[in-house]
């Protein structure tokens, strides 16, 4: 029997996962197979029913036999905004799972101040908001507005829109950020603050493209780890579409 791999799209996997998934299902040999995929075209080769119900757990499983092989396909959502097309890549219970972790942290750490919640707009708003309901300390929010971002790619040039308007001076500074990219617009932000003269500022970001980093920066706090592929969904756009999606998607095509 030969396992085959239709299309993989992880479910809050990464590609590796997914890969390596599939080479346990090809080699996976030696158990009765379950009933519902055993039939003449099998030829008594069978796969372990354990890891078939492992693997339905993890991700949405469909399949088909065929007269030739056994084949394997995963099934996942795919939208489309604009001219382009996505697919889920972080869903949304992990997302909330951990932003709640994240909130948790900053509660624990911060226990005993009252931060100053600084979001950046406008792709932070959700993010901001979630992580906010899950912070058990006394504290509050303001926004500022910078932008470096044109259709799926980052300009590099960083303007700043909206300033701030509320007193930073020996206060304990979270930027919540949806996306750290380039790191241009962090270090940016950064160096306006630094006018504001506030005790001590910590970043926490919702996702980080190490790849795509050109400058230093001490990240306190990151949800999520990406690779250098453009995303939509829960506050993040395509050129002012999908904030509204409850699940961060990645381009496809």
């Amino acid at each position: 029997m030969r396992l085959e791999v239709k299309k993989t799209i992880s479910d809050g996997c990464n590609t590796k996962f997914l890969l390596l998934m599939n080479r346990l299902l090809q080699s996976a040999i030696q158990i009765e197979m379950p009933p519902h995929i055993r039939g003449k075209q099998t030829r008594n080769r069978v796969v372990s029913e354990k890891l078939w119900i492992w693997a339905e757990k993890m991700i949405k499983l469909s399949y088909f036999c065929s007269s030739k092989n056994q084949k394997f396909k995963l099934t996942m959502e795919t939208i489309q905004v604009r001219d382009k097309k996505f697919v889920v890549s972080i869903p949304k219970e992990k997302i909330k799972a951990r932003v709640a972790e994240v909130a948790a942290k900053i509660s624990e750490e911060l226990k005993g101040e009252k931060p100053l919640f600084l979001s950046v707009l406008n792709g932070a708003f959700i993010f901001a908001a979630d992580l906010l309901r899950g912070i058990t300390i006394p504290c509050e929010i303001t926004f500022v507005r910078l932008a470096s971002y044109s259709g799926v790619a980052s300009t590099g040039k960083v303007t700043q829109i909206l300033g701030l308007d509320t007193s930073l001076e020996g206060r304990t500074v979270v930027i919540v950020e949806d996306i750290i990219d380039s790191g241009l617009t962090m270090q940016k932000l950064l160096a306006s603050l630094e006018i504001y003269k506030p005790a001590k500022v910590i970043i926490a970001a919702l996702l980080v493209k190490p790849e795509k980093l050109k400058v230093a920066l001490n990240i306190h706090h990151c949800c999520f780890k990406i690779p250098n592929d453009f995303i939509l969904g829960y506050g993040l756009d395509y050129d002012g579409e999908g904030r509204n999606l409850p699940n961060i998607y990645t381009v496809t095509e």
